[in-house]
């Protein structure tokens, strides 16, 4: 299952940090984040809980680029 969620980022090269964390968390499948349109949609691996994934996610995210958010 795809899911999309708005973020915010100041930078690109930040998005591409973000995109790769995300992409290395447990239950993440593929992840895929849009700076332009601010925008990060993730590929539930199945049977994951998508709200304890994207908790992960956040944490992950945070870790390579404190600043950013991403809207749940």
């Amino acid at each position: 299952m795809k899911k999309t969620y708005g973020i915010e980022v100041d930078c690109a090269n930040c998005a591409n940090k973000m995109e790769a964390a995300a992409g290395k968390t447990d239950g993440v499948k593929s992840c895929t984040v849009n700076f332009m349109m601010q925008r990060m949609t993730v590929e539930f691996q199945d049977g994951a809980d998508k709200s304890s994934v994207m908790q992960e996610v956040r944490k992950n995210c945070k870790k390579v680029e404190s600043d950013c958010e991403i809207f749940i």
